[in-house]
């Protein structure tokens, strides 16, 4: 998500810097036509095609120059290229591509077709934060908190994975929380923890959501909550994310039961089996797999037969909308 949000930015970018720059004709139709007709042709997938289009642009298009970043660095069409994508990410960085300056930050930070440099890496990533990516600060923060090609400085680290959380990105909300969360690198404080994953929840990041679920049913940071935890679950859940799809059973299964019949309502109980049928679709871990077989056994000898066909439908809808991962 984060290298899609740096598209963006950089499709953004570079309409603004060939708005101010003379370009030199490069092809009948000229190079902003010529660009689109790219872009339509790599939106479509015909990667064959795309890549000598924007090769073709190359020579005068920083926007070509990083597009020609990805097919290598994503390998679309093509064997991944680690190196030949940091030669383009390169040359697109140096005109002022902010997704650019971020990969390449990544790439003298890695040492991937050059030696490891700590010190540039700092340099492209806070110059890809100060563009338009905030998240290439936290980059840039973690090389600190880290301490392996840059001297240690956790305070420095915080501080800027904090800028770039408090500068809107999600992606860097959710990396100090799980900085602060697991307290490997830094002090741990799940307060903030808390605080950070509950903040890139409500700008729809889904692993975070997650993450806010868990800690509020665990009473984790703060109090604990189940209503919300539940609610937080369930709405990761329903965007399809797939690792919450059983806990979201299991707070559904505990929920308080219907004074009048001392079973669980009949809401709660169609609630049970069809998140527990949702992660059965993706589940590998063998113990995982025997815990929603026995969920499953629990609720098929209490629910109505004839709910099933229903059920299974909607499970079968959502999992169609949100094809689960195949194991390895």
């Amino acid at each position: 998500m984060l290298r899609a949000v740096g598209f963006a930015v950089a499709l953004l970018w570079a309409a603004q810097v060939q708005a101010q720059t003379p370009q030199t004709p490069q092809s009948p139709q000229g190079p902003d036509k010529a660009l689109a007709h790219a872009q339509k042709v790599l939106a479509a997938g015909d990667y064959g095609k795309a890549y000598p289009e924007f090769e073709r642009l190359a020579a005068d298009s920083p926007l070509a120059q990083f597009t020609l970043g990805l097919f290598e660095h994503e390998g679309w069409g093509r064997p991944a290229n680690p190196a030949a994508a940091c030669a383009w990410f390169d040359k697109a960085a140096r005109k002022t591509i902010p997704a650019a300056q971020q990969y390449l930050g990544d790439c003298f930070a890695r040492g991937i077709g050059r030696a490891v440099d700590g010190q540039a890496a700092l340099q492209w990533y806070r110059t890809a934060g100060t563009s338009g990516i905030p998240y290439a600060l936290c980059s840039a923060g973690e090389l600190y908190i880290a301490g392996t090609i840059v001297p240690r400085d956790v305070q420095q680290g915080l501080a800027l994975c904090t800028a770039a959380a408090q500068a809107e990105s999600p992606p860097a909300m959710l990396r100090l929380a799980d900085l602060y969360r697991e307290g490997s690198q830094v002090p741990q404080n799940l307060k903030l923890a808390r605080y950070w994953h509950d903040q890139a929840a409500q700008r729809h990041n889904h692993e975070a959501q997650f993450r806010l679920g868990v800690m509020l049913g665990e009473g984790a940071g703060g109090d604990a909550d189940v209503a919300q935890a539940r609610f937080w679950l369930e709405h990761a859940a329903m965007e399809g994310y797939a690792p919450a799809y059983l806990p979201t059973a299991l707070l559904y299964a505990n929920a308080p039961v219907d004074p009048q019949t001392g079973a669980l309502t009949p809401h709660d109980l169609a609630k049970v089996y069809m998140w527990n049928r949702a992660a059965r679709a993706g589940a590998a871990n063998a113990q995982q797999l025997a815990d929603i077989a026995r969920i499953d056994a629990l609720v098929l000898a209490v629910m109505p037969a004839q709910w099933q066909p229903e059920l299974d439908r909607r499970v079968a809808d959502h999992l169609a909308k949100f094809p689960p991962a195949q194991p390895h």
